[in-house]
């Protein structure tokens, strides 16, 4: 036995000396005390000094023992791979023989030391561990059974996979009985560590779960009703994740379990309440629970409208009684970072007028600044998905409920009422129509409310009914309800100001031109906001503005609008440095601008273009640093270059050929070369965009790259990234129109891939458009290479272009169809119904379209002769018959 390590006195000293220094809140001490700390670990014993102070040197008061238990943990995590043998046994010895002491926080940073050691593949190599600490489990003395407890349930947690593989000989097989048996265990905090461990095992399935599934359920109903809430809130926890992975287990018990639940989502405890609402949220994605919860409807929903309400510790945190804040300036940690939705190609349909798609930005998030995830929330949330399932059934619950909240005196209750009134407006909408009428002007008179928690809240309903409000006659909901949301937008609170904002993008997209009259009055409003807003909200107003210019289109262009609108966006896109991430939402936003007022954005377009050519230049050159001294340079925010990618794709579509001496007097086209090749997926997905927007307005620039362009875009044309192999597909066939013949020796290079997307089970509806307007394209310049193929691909060809609208890219996809059949017409024969299909679902192709079509038509006609044209007509539906009869006289 070697002689036990003894720390040195005068080491000793040093090292608790600056376990002291660190917990200053000083930052200057703070930052010396971590360079002391990472020359201190080249001494290969700092470590034992550090476990020494933890385990060993009572004297010492607890928060500084527990802070050198931490450090070393930090240096297993850094370095544990480095440390010598002795040291590192030296640890695992104190760790195990200390996991009893008297203190809770000595305990548990002894606790989580184990299992970072254990985490770092040390499981394996530390046999001991497990059953040591499962037999000391069974001690008599209640700080080493907690301990330990404590121990295995962070094992648990960090380590779950691996106990449950062959690498360490399935110890879950002994584990799982063992911590069935103290489920019953006579301390609480024993009890909820034992559910805590075996909840690690739920979701994955494991089989020595699975094998005790009746035992641990059983184990669960008799915790029921523990006083000791941690224990209810593991029980709750429990049944939500059996409840994904068990249901035929439950199923038995379903009825009991629901009134269980009811009860534990009105717990005194807001913790086991949360966690058991999560129960109705996962219930409602199960199929049956229309048939297992329907009885139980009446006593559910008021339970979930009642969570619904402002704890009175919320309001507390959400400052409910400051009123006016716009003058106070935001707290930086508070803004939350923003995703850039990266530019991608889509066609439109018939009938789709209105932005249909899905909105995920209404989700429920009226105040994220509280704890994300709170009981209010998951109450609206699962009211919302139960909206869902039961429709209007659930209204007969609803109500009388709402009746009585939204003329309530009390704001917190009328509060809640709106809220309920915006999370069924999904599901229930049908049913909710008839009351509409009265309760929308009830809903705007409530936006001036004096409570502003009220006023925000109201936004957010409102904009979940918008879709209705702009289906009715404009001046007697649209109007009124806009003027108010934008007095709000104006709001001397900071969350209105935001949650106007909101609903107003919303309103927007909704009403698209309806709101053309309104223009002024709307600008007038956003550009005030300008001024007024601090930093967070001002993020939120790019949006908006964006927006806007989606919904209105060219309707901008008016030198008056132009000129309200453009000089505060360039004057804080001049104040705003490269590296500041403002500029995202602000050249999303120019983005939208520039495409809009297309001819009208001239004035300010050579230095925004400037700009992106710059920030795209930037992030590629920081990234090839980084890449050869990763050491010295640091890797580049490429978001930059992907969002100056996108806004140089709104000039190339607002400015058209006017772009192309910009184009000429820039090297955009060198680094496009290096952005299409770049590794990482959303950085390609904008480089192919912008590349069949430059090919579109400047060809003559990118013609002489094509040699270099056509082997990358092949290689693109992978379905497992949608967004990439899109653009990709829908820039081959903008190249095709351009290159005319001389696409020849390049269809071979991305034919195939093609012809294999457009036949995928499950491919997008939006890349199966692209792909098929891209084969049409190579066939209308290349038939002779194409139409050979022609059999492969006809038929989802058709049935993927029938619902688009007329359009050009449509015109010159369907002169290439013609094209192929005439110069391989038994390919289309077996499908022939599908291509009669497509060609009716033109409204007014162009004439010589028109007589392509009807040559083609009477050709078959012709060719099977009467009898059997007509036979084969017969299988038509009517509507289709009766166009083509009209339209074409077959």
């Amino acid at each position: 036995m070697e002689c036990e390590w003894k720390p040195d006195e005068l080491g000793l000293q040093q090292i608790l000396q600056l376990l002291k220094e660190s917990q200053s809140p000083d930052t200057s001490t703070q930052r010396s005390v971590q360079q002391r700390l990472e020359q201190l670990n080249h001494f290969p014993d700092f470590n034992n000094y550090l476990i020494f102070v933890l385990t060993k040197l009572k004297s010492e008061d607890e928060p500084t023992r527990s802070l050198s238990g931490l450090i070393l943990k930090n240096n297993v995590k850094a370095h544990y791979q480095n440390f010598p043998n002795g040291v590192s046994e030296f640890i695992k010895s104190e760790c195990l023989q200390n996991i009893g002491d008297s203190s809770p926080l000595i305990r548990a940073t002894v606790g989580i030391l184990i299992t970072t050691i254990a985490s770092k593949g040390e499981l394996q190599n530390w046999p001991e561990l497990l059953p040591k600490l499962c037999l000391l489990l069974d001690s008599e003395d209640y700080n080493t059974c907690e301990g330990a407890f404590g121990a295995l349930q962070k094992i648990c947690e960090d380590s779950a996979e691996i106990l449950d593989s062959d690498l360490l000989d399935r110890p879950l097989n002994i584990m799982i009985p063992k911590f069935l048996q103290f489920f019953k265990h006579n301390s609480p905090k024993i009890r909820s560590h034992a559910i805590a461990c075996v909840n690690q095992f739920i979701i994955s399935r494991t089989q020595a779960l699975m094998l005790h599934i009746d035992p641990f359920i059983e184990n669960l109903f008799a915790l029921a009703t523990d006083e000791e809430p941690e224990v209810r809130k593991n029980v709750c926890r429990a049944l939500v994740m059996l409840l994904e992975v068990r249901l035929d287990r439950l199923l038995p018990h379903m009825h009991n379990i629901i009134e269980y639940m009811l009860q534990r989502t009105q717990d005194q405890d807001e913790n086991v309440a949360l966690e058991a609402c999560e129960f109705w949220l996962t219930l409602a994605e199960q199929p049956v629970c229309k048939d297992v919860l329907c009885g139980h409807l009446s006593q559910l929903i008021p339970v979930l409208v009642n969570g619904m309400k402002y704890s009175e510790i919320d309001i507390i945190l959400l400052k409910g009684d400051i009123e006016e804040d716009e003058a106070i300036p935001d707290n930086e940690q508070d803004i939350r970072p923003r995703f850039h939705r990266s530019r991608t190609v889509a066609q439109q349909h018939e009938g789709d007028d209105i932005g249909e798609e899905d909105d995920e930005d209404d989700e429920l998030d009226d105040d994220d600044t509280i704890s994300d995830w709170n009981l209010r929330k998951c109450s609206a949330a699962a009211l919302d998905v139960l909206a869902n399932v039961f429709r209007d059934d659930l209204l007969l619950h609803i109500l009388p409920l709402l009746k009585e909240l939204l003329f309530h005196p009390e704001w917190v209750v009328k509060e809640s009422g709106i809220l309920v009134l915006g999370a069924i407006a999904e599901g229930c909408m049908q049913g909710m129509i008839p009351y509409l009428p009265e309760l929308i002007p009830h809903l705007v008179q409530c936006l001036s409310d004096k409570k502003a928690l009220v006023r925000s809240i109201t936004c957010w309903t409102l904009s979940r009914y918008a879709h209705w409000v702009v289906s009715q006659p404009p001046d007697i909901y649209l109007k009124p309800l806009m003027t108010e949301l934008l007095k709000r937008i104006l709001d001397s609170n900071k969350r209105v100001q935001e949650a106007a904002c909101s609903a107003f993008a919303t309103l927007e997209e909704e009403a698209c031109t309806e709101l053309v009259p309104y223009l002024a009055f709307i600008l007038d409003t956003l550009v005030f906001a300008f001024s007024k807003y601090q930093h967070k909200n001002l993020l939120i107003l790019y949006d908006a503005i964006g927006t806007l210019a989606d919904s209105v289109g060219h309707h901008l262009n008016k030198p008056e609008y132009i000129q309200m609108l453009m000089p505060p966006l360039i004057q804080k896109w001049n104040q705003l440095k490269d590296e500041d991430k403002d500029l995202f939402p602000l050249l999303e936003c120019l983005s939208s601008v520039a495409t809009a007022l297309q001819s009208g954005f001239l004035p300010y377009c050579e230095p925004v273009y400037q700009r992106c050519v710059n920030l795209v230049q930037k992030t590629l050159a920081q990234a090839i640093l980084h890449q050869s001294q990763p050491d010295q340079h640091e890797a580049p925010d490429k978001d930059f270059m992907i969002v100056a990618l996108d806004l140089l794709s709104g000039l190339a579509e607002g400015l058209g050929g006017t772009i192309e001496q910009l184009v000429a007097r820039s090297n955009i086209l060198t680094l496009l070369y290096q952005c299409m090749q770049d590794k990482m997926p959303e950085v390609r997905q904008s480089s192919f965009a912008l590349l069949g927007d430059l090919t579109k307005a400047c060809f003559q620039h990118v013609k002489p790259c094509i040699a270099d362009f056509m082997p990358i875009l092949g290689t693109n044309l992978n379905p497992e990234l949608i967004s990439v192999c899109n653009n990709a597909t829908w820039a081959i066939g903008e190249i095709s129109i351009q290159m005319g013949p001389e696409m020849q020796p390049y269809v071979a290079m991305v034919l195939h891939q093609l012809v294999e997307i457009i036949n995928r089970p499950n491919t997008p509806k939006t890349l199966l458009e692209n792909t098929a307007i891209t084969i049409g394209r190579l066939g209308y310049v290349c038939p002779q290479e194409v139409a050979p193929m022609l059999q492969q691909f006809i038929r989802p060809w058709c049935t993927s272009l029938r619902n688009i609208r007329d359009n050009e890219e449509k015109d010159s996809a369907f002169r290439g169809i013609c094209t192929m059949i005439s110069v391989n017409p038994g390919g289309v024969v077996q499908d022939f119904i599908f291509f009669c299909d497509a060609v009716a679902s033109w409204v007014n192709p162009k004439d010589d379209l028109r007589d392509m079509f009807y040559k083609i038509l009477h050709g078959f006609k012709n060719q099977v002769g009467e009898e059997n044209w007509r036979r084969f007509s017969d299988q038509f539906p009517t509507p289709l018959k009766e166009r083509l009869a009209t339209f074409y006289g077959v």
